[in-house]
């Protein structure tokens, strides 16, 4: 789906239509909502035969706007950096509840919070997770201090430009092993949406996601799990008492990501969205 929601369609312009044509004839399945975005994009015609052959080529229309649409936030996008996709929400959606209830109980007992909400953001891409987290826990007056890390270069310089708006901090480095000490023990939500394509899968994902995102940012080892796994067995020694880690998986292999999070010592449990397509593995710090 394109970064923005479709709309019922207008009588297309001439433009609009021809643009529209040529991105249907490659496959584009929304190519008159890609065809308004292109043409909004670009000042000149030069340009939009430009944008629009770059879309023909297979690169992600995001990365060639320059921005995705996520939770309600318009993210920057660089080409090269991974993008966020619509399901992703539901890891969002599943942390704001978590912090809602935390919030609620907080607040039934009559004791306000003190402290800043600890956010992390584990294989960040752009940002898109923290960054969601954070605005939406701002709107309802919660502080939250929010970190991210990601091993791409790329993702890094993306994410530290989105980030900006609600003061996150980005390292670059190999998961835990970027992170300051300070933050052992003090995380209230640990968001994981790392690769799980199976190494022997890529080969049948969408050009656009194979061809122009980086590999590190799909393949997740024969079987899917095995930055998952390293996930899992790190958590417990970051995580607050009563934290939660949020890991993105896929329906078939939800029961194994549980399990992985059970044997970290994680109280493990499933949630899914159909409507999204989404299968998120919540696991809480005793």
């Amino acid at each position: 789906m394109p970064p923005s929601a479709a709309q019922p369609p207008a009588p297309a312009q001439p433009l609009e239509a021809e643009i529209a044509a040529l991105l249907r004839s490659a496959g584009c399945v929304f190519a008159e909502d890609e065809a308004r975005l292109l043409i909004d994009a670009a000042s000149t015609r030069a340009q939009l035969d430009a944008l629009a052959a770059r879309r023909v080529a297979g690169e992600p229309l995001e990365q060639i706007l320059g921005w995705a649409q996520f939770a309600g936030l318009r993210i920057s996008l660089a080409p090269g950096v991974f993008v966020p996709r619509l399901r992703t929400e539901f890891l969002v959606e599943q942390a704001l509840v978590l912090l809602a209830d935390d919030g609620g109980a907080h607040r039934s007992a009559g004791v306000a919070p003190t402290r800043p909400v600890v956010v992390l953001d584990l294989c960040c891409g752009s940002g898109a997770l923290g960054a969601a987290v954070a605005t939406a826990l701002a709107a309802t007056g919660q502080r939250s201090e929010l970190y991210a890390v990601d091993i791409h270069p790329a993702a890094v310089a993306c994410a530290r430009a989105n980030l900006v708006a609600v003061d996150g901090q980005v390292f670059q480095g190999d998961l835990y092993d970027a992170l300051p000490a300070h933050l052992r023990g003090r995380v209230d939500v640990l968001l994981a949406n790392a690769p799980y394509v199976p190494t022997g899968e890529i080969r049948f994902m969408p050009p656009e996601a194979r061809l122009h995102e980086p590999l590190v940012t799909l393949d997740g080892g024969a079987d899917g799990l095995d930055i998952q796994r390293r996930v899992a067995a790190g958590a417990l020694q970051w995580l607050a008492p009563g934290g939660h880690l949020l890991v993105e998986t896929s329906a078939r292999q939800a029961p194994e990501t549980m399990a992985l999070l059970a044997g970290a010592g994680l109280l493990a449990r499933v949630a899914t969205c159909s409507g999204k397509d989404a299968t998120v593995v919540v696991g809480a710090a005793p």
